[in-house]
């Protein structure tokens, strides 16, 4: 009987911490009183395990709109850049979320170089959504160190209003256990971060040690600001799974170089020369749209931003964004470096190169050529990336409107795919002017390749 009875308290705590938690409008007068301390630690361990799944995604949405804003106005947030902080966001929000949830398991020993984290203590009741908003704090702080005062008082901010809407009628000793739970994961992630080669890269973005090499067909800076390779040392960092390593994973080598009219290469450079002599005013439009230049959320930041417009959109549990956020960010990071270790391998010139020593000497890209080679397309890259493991999770004609670049003044633009999307966000880029057509083919497969491992991980459930 005495067990019975823990079960049917176990269940209680359960069904009003939905209450608690769920609440939309989260009006205090709204949040029931939930059971005491010590009801509430007789819920089992695989019940609190299922807590995530019961708790809105608010506390999440709330973070990555944060993140976004940082990477807009802290100084260094180049795409490969971005692409680690929103990879390292997202692990310490699943960890601290939704690692120990049923069905979901820890990365602990599943990412390359993260052999422990941090547990909960058996049979103690955590709070999912003070444990996340503690551990995002934490780690964007870590992160963004060289960001400004007033960035970190907007961090601490949302860190206090977070908290205390989370906490409301919450016992003490719960909300203590899982603020410091959430600090202890972002602490441990943080010091991994660490040693992956991308730590603090932001100081330094264009090494002088680093001399390109010189010979036909390799990349030279390209005009006006005829800028140093940036960050030629990135694509050497380690991923977050090995799979996307070096190896079968990287591109192939792209056409074979060459100055004749009739060779492939020519021809290829000569499809960017008349693209951007004819532009249309949609084409325009489509290379404005994915530019994301300096400045700006960057293209890894546009993703996540998608991401979290879908998360809000579908409503999705706490636990299910976490999954989601982490999975886009595991990808992100390590197409950065795929992509990256593919620009330095191969070193191949820009169109605005070849087209400027070979067809007009005084022709000029729409969008602006970034200081870095040509193959493969990060855009490209980043966009197959997210696209497939979104796809993999909402399906393959998942339609949806991107609203993320009204700040910037654009309308927003539909697409009846994920795929449709990636795909428009790597055509952009020849028509900007900036890449081959095999950049952004090769990037896209490659991206898709990078979120089939990400997939594997399991981090979300339909």
């Amino acid at each position: 009987m005495k067990q019975l009875n823990v079960s049917c308290r176990a269940l209680l705590f359960v069904s009003l911490f939905v209450v608690v938690f769920h609440s939309a409008c989260r009006k205090e007068k709204e949040i029931e009183i939930i059971p005491t301390p010590e009801e509430m630690q007789s819920a089992s361990a695989e019940q609190a395990r299922l807590i995530p799944d019961l708790v809105d995604s608010y506390v999440a949405e709330s973070w990555y709109d944060l993140l976004n804003r940082l990477i807009i106005t802290t100084p260094g947030r180049t795409p490969p850049v971005a692409a680690r902080d929103i990879g390292y966001t997202g692990i310490a929000l699943y960890e601290a979320a939704a690692g120990g949830m049923f069905l979901h398991h820890s990365l602990a020993g599943r990412l390359d170089g993260l052999l422990s984290l941090p547990r909960r203590q058996p049979f103690r009741v955590y709070a999912p959504a003070i444990s996340a908003n503690a551990a995002l704090a934490r780690i964007l702080k870590d992160l963004f160190a060289n960001t400004s005062a007033a960035n970190f008082l907007s961090i601490d901010s949302l860190e206090a209003a977070n908290h205390t809407t989370y906490s409301l009628r919450l016992h003490a000793e719960i909300n203590n256990r899982s603020r410091d739970f959430g600090y202890a994961i972002a602490d441990a992630i943080f010091e991994w971060s660490k040693s992956d080669g991308g730590h603090e890269a932001y100081l330094d973005a264009f090494p002088s040690a680093y001399i390109p090499p010189v010979g036909d067909g390799l990349w030279t800076s390209t005009p006006p600001l005829l800028q140093p390779a940036m960050f030629p040392y990135w694509g050497g960092n380690r991923t977050f799974l090995p799979g996307n390593g070096p190896g079968p994973i990287d591109p192939p080598a792209p056409p074979a170089f060459s100055s004749q009219t009739d060779s492939r290469f020519y021809k290829e450079a000569y499809t960017v020369f008349e693209t951007v002599n004819n532009l249309t005013q949609e084409q325009k439009d489509i290379a404005n749209y994915w530019a994301d230049g300096g400045g700006t959320f960057t293209p890894p930041g546009h993703l996540i931003s998608i991401a979290a417009q879908v998360i809000r959109n579908r409503k999705l549990s706490l636990g299910q964004a976490a999954g989601l956020l982490a999975a886009v960010g595991i990808g992100l990071n390590d197409a950065a470096i795929v992509c990256w270790r593919g620009k330095y391998n191969y070193n191949l010139l820009r169109p605005i190169t070849y087209i400027r020593n070979y067809i007009d000497s005084n022709w000029v890209s729409y969008i602006g050529t970034p200081p870095f080679p040509s193959y493969t397309s990060g855009h490209s890259t980043f966009s197959g990336t997210a696209a497939k493991i979104l796809s993999l999770r909402f399906g393959n004609q998942f339609a949806f409107t991107d609203s993320s670049k009204l700040i910037y003044g654009f309308t927003p633009r539909s697409f009846s795919s994920f795929e449709q999307a990636a795909e428009e966000a790597a055509i952009s880029r020849l028509y900007g002017g900036i890449h081959y057509e095999f950049d952004n083919d090769e990037g896209l497969r490659c991206g898709v390749l990078i979120a089939n491992n990400v997939a594997r991980l399991r981090l979300w459930r339909n």
